[in-house]
C-alpha cells in the first residue's frame, strides 16, 4: 500500500512539496475514528512513547521513594531543548538517586535549543550527556534501578530489569508484540522497538483514560500527563511544538514528537489517542499531521480554534521573515473546518 499525500508544502501558489504519510485516531476500546494509510505497519516511535516509557519509574514508587517533583516527572517524559533548566533538572534527579551525569549511557550532543547551544558555546564549554535531549528519560531510569535495588550499570541494555520493565509497560499500554524482529537501537542507546501506528494510538487512548489498564499504571499514566500538562517547558522548550501546543491547550492534550516524522498524542477528555508517520521523516509534515488532528477533534471555540490554525497551517518564511508560502493539510486531510 503507497500512503497517501497528507501533506503539501506551498510556495507561492504551487506546490512546491509533498509529503506522504500515514496515522490513526483510535479509542480505548480499538475503534478507529479516523485512519489514513498503512496503519498496520510497524515504525519505530523513538522518543515519541516516552510517556510510556516513564511508566515503571512511576507506578513502581521510585518516583515517590526519591521524592521526585512533578516538574522531574515531566522531564522523564521529555525530549527538552537543554536549557538551564532541563541540564539542572537531570542533574538534581541523578542526584536524588545518588549519581552524576557520568552514570548517564545517553551520549552527548549539543543542545536542542538554539539559545542554549549558543549560550554553551559561549561559556567555552563542551556538551555533557546533560545536554542530551534524553537526559531526563535516563536520570529516570537511574532512579528506577537505584530504588529497587538494581545494578546502575547498564541500565540501557535490553536484559536490564530498567528497559525489561520498559519493554513489557509498552507491550501492555499498546498491546504490540515486541520482539526481537522489531527491536533496534535508538539514537540514545536504549532499545527502540517497532510498533503500529494503530497500536500506539490505541496505547495512548489507553493511557488518556486508564481503560485496560491495572490500576496502578492507570494512576501512573494519569499522573505523568498532570505532569506535563503542569510544565510543558519541561517537555520539550521555549518556542517548541510540543511545548506551546500543550501551553495552549492545557490537560486537554498531551502531545509528544518522535524521531523521523513521527507524533503522537492523547486528547484525556475525548479518550482519543493519536499517531502519526511521515514517510520521510520530515518532523514539518507530522506536526502538519498532528495539529490538524487534534484541532479537529478536540472541542474548541472559535478563538481557541484560531490559535491552533497556525500549528496545522505554518507559514513558510525566506531570511528576511517575508512570508514565502505554507504546509497544509492535503487529502485525505484536506476540509478539515477551517
Amino acid at each position: 500500500m503507497s500512503n497517501p499525500v497528507v501533506v503539501e508544502v506551498m510556495r507561492g501558489a504551487r506546490v512546491e512539496s509533498r509529503h506522504r504519510g500515514a496515522g490513526a485516531v483510535v479509542d480505548a476500546d480499538g475503534a478507529v475514528a479516523l485512519m489514513f494509510g498503512e496503519i498496520d505497519e510497524p515504525v519505530f516511535p523513538r522518543s515519541a512513547v516516552k510517556a510510556l516509557q516513564s511508566l515503571p519509574l512511576v507506578e513502581s514508587g521510585a518516583a515517590d521513594a526519591l521524592r521526585l517533583s512533578e516538574a522531574e516527572i515531566a522531564l522523564a517524559c521529555a525530549s527538552h531543548s537543554g536549557a538551564a533548566a532541563h541540564v539542572e533538572t537531570a542533574a538534581a534527579m541523578l542526584a536524588k538517586a545518588g549519581l552524576d551525569a557520568s552514570s548517564l549511557a545517553c551520549g552527548a550532543h549539543w543542545p536542542l535549543g538554539e539559545d542554549a547551544s549558543r549560550a554553551l558555546a559561549r561559556s567555552g564549554q563542551a556538551p555533557s550527556p546533560l545536554h542530551n535531549n534524553c537526559s531526563g528519560k535516563h536520570a529516570g531510569f537511574l532512579c528506577l534501578a537505584c530504588a529497587s535495588g538494581w545494578a546502575s550499570k547498564g541500565y540501557e541494555q535490553a536484559a536490564h530489569p530498567v528497559q525489561r520493565a520498559v519493554k513489557a509497560a509498552i507491550e501492555d499500554v499498546t498491546g504490540a508484540a515486541l520482539g526481537e524482529d522489531v527491536c533496534a537501537t535508538d539514537g540514545c542507546s536504549i532499545p527502540t522497538y517497532a510498533v503500529p501506528l494503530r497500536a500506539l494510538a490505541l496505547g495512548f487512548a489507553r493511557l488518556a483514560t486508564g481503560a485496560g489498564l491495572a490500576p496502578r499504571r492507570a494512576a501512573a499514566a494519569k499522573r505523568i500527563f498532570a505532569a506535563a500538562a503542569a510544565n510543558p517547558a519541561m517537555v520539550a522548550g521555549e518556542g517548541r511544538f510540543d511545548t506551546e501546543v500543550m501551553r495552549l491547550c492545557g490537560a486537554r492534550v498531551f502531545v509528544k514528537t518522535g524521531a523521523e516524522g513521527v507524533y503522537c498524542a492523547a486528547l484525556p477528555e475525548l479518550g482519543l489517542g493519536l499517531a502519526v508517520k511521515a514517510d520521510d521523516g520530515a518532523t514539518r509534515a507530522a506536526q502538519t499531521m498532528i495539529a490538524t488532528l487534534i484541532r479537529r477533534f478536540l472541542p474548541a471555540d472559535g478563538e481557541d480554534r484560531a490559535r491552533l490554525g497556525p500549528f496545522a497551517a505554518p507559514i513558510v518564511r525566506n531570511w528576511n521573515g517575508i512570508a514565502v508560502g505554507s504546509l497544509r493539510p492535503s487529502a485525505p486531510l484536506q476540509g478539515l473546518p477551517a
